[in-house]
């Protein structure tokens, strides 16, 4: 362990809540969130408001309140004592410009976009070399997916399930039980896994035609 001049072991400044580390140990951004990049801003390191104190004025929070309750659809203002959690609502969060990187979640969308619509324009009755091609793409994922902790989770879960590439039906229902795991582990909403379902998603649209 390294020390500093004093003698004492130095300390690494701790990782911004989910902030995931990559197989060598580092910070891996394309594993985590735009919004846990960075730690949140520190309310003690905030300059000073107009009216000479730290934080905002009363009227900034009250106006902070107004606003976080227009945009709510409420249209009223909360008592003072319960108007401070609106304020905070209104905190200015982490944007993650257009031309950044991608983080997990835009990488993560893009992916399943792309293999569920692969999967819904699957042939019905694929020949051999579809069949090769299809089962070459899949473990290749976590072979080379970039965020290592997804593709490890991946590659357990193909390990104990193998992709189904023997119809277009098994492939998608296959991958929406893919997806669905991943949602279950991440506390997000699951799909519903039946053809029509998946079609109607992925390849066809809702029946009311808006998507046309």
């Amino acid at each position: 362990m390294s020390r500093d001049t004093s003698g004492s072991p130095s300390k690494k400044p701790p990782l911004p809540p989910g902030m995931v580390l990559g197989p060598d140990g580092k910070p891996c951004k394309i594993c985590t969130a735009f919004r846990h990049w960075k730690p949140p801003t520190d309310n003690a390191k905030q300059p000073p408001s107009a009216n000479g104190t730290d934080g905002p004025s009363p009227s900034q929070q009250k106006t902070a309140a107004m606003m976080a309750a227009f945009a709510s659809g409420t249209g009223f203002v909360q008592p003072q004592s319960q108007s401070q959690p609106a304020a905070q609502a209104l905190a200015p969060k982490p944007v993650r410009p257009a031309n950044c990187p991608p983080d997990v979640e835009e990488l993560g969308r893009a992916t399943w976009t792309f293999l569920h619509t692969t999967a819904a324009y699957y042939p019905e009755k694929p020949t051999q070399t579809q069949r090769v091609n299809m089962l070459s793409l899949l473990r290749a994922l976590p072979v080379l997916y970039p965020c290592s902790v997804c593709a490890q989770h991946l590659g357990e879960n193909m390990k104990t399930r193998p992709p189904d590439v023997s119809t277009r039906a098994g492939l998608s229902r296959w991958l929406c039980e893919q997806h669905n795991e991943v949602n279950g582990r991440l506390g997000k909403e699951t799909f519903e896994c039946t053809v029509e379902k998946l079609d109607e998603r992925w390849k066809d649209g809702p029946s009311d035609g808006s998507c046309d």
